[in-house]
């Protein structure tokens, strides 16, 4: 895991405690995928497709990103 890809995941860690305490913590490799898709779906923007659009507010949830 890269330092970036560490750091975020201490955030979600740190946000799941407070926000998250009724929903399961998700693994190392759970996040990885999870933070991996989120953030391609990110790049893509405004160039998002509605179905797209539906994953990428679906998985900022779960990760506890605005």
């Amino acid at each position: 895991m890269d330092p970036e890809t560490h750091k975020r995941f201490l955030e979600y860690r740190d946000r799941h405690a407070y926000f998250g305490a009724t929903s399961p913590l998700l693994t190392r490799d759970q996040f990885l995928a999870a933070d991996a898709e989120q953030r391609e779906l990110e790049a893509k923007g405004e160039g998002r497709d509605d179905e797209e659009e539906a994953r990428w507010a679906e998985l900022s949830t779960l990760l506890f990103r605005d």
